[in-house]
């Protein structure tokens, strides 16, 4: 006891022993890294695949559709198909894309965007202004 461990106590302060304990961790093992892991790669690679496509009969429907299953976008230009059969593609290719809780659009008088869940289409603001006759708000030449 020294003259400090009579100041604490004067004080009102007292002083526990400090004990150390070791403890000992499992050593590294495979098994102890096979569990779940919540890490999230930031630096992924990932790339998106398109389809282009200009079906000509109903018989590829099934590919068409294989296609949005394994997570890859569709552009199917209508152009040379008969307009009946287009249809029938269409109707298809969008039931199997609301299955899928995927995406759709027309981008032209016969071309069409499939897209999985995963790719979400966005629209052109100024494109929707110009449509709508409101390419130049504040005057000037359209």
């Amino acid at each position: 006891m020294g003259v400090m461990d009579g100041l604490w106590r004067w004080l009102g302060v007292e002083r526990e022993e400090v004990r150390e304990e070791i403890i000992e961790l499992p050593a590294y093992s495979e098994e102890n890294q096979r569990g779940p892991t919540n890490v999230v790669s930031i630096h992924s690679n990932k790339t998106f695949k398109v389809v282009v496509c200009e079906p000509e009969s109903f018989d590829e429907v099934q590919v068409l559709a294989d296609h949005l299953k394994s997570r890859k976008q569709l552009i199917l230009n209508f152009d040379n198909t008969p307009p009946e059969v287009s249809q029938r593609i269409i109707d298809f290719i969008s039931g199997t894309t609301y299955s899928l809780e995927g995406h759709s659009q027309q981008l032209g008088k016969n071309i069409f965007i499939f897209t999985p869940s995963n790719v979400e289409i966005a629209k052109d603001h100024r494109s929707l202004m110009r449509k709508h006759g409101f390419a130049n708000p504040f005057g000037g030449e359209k």
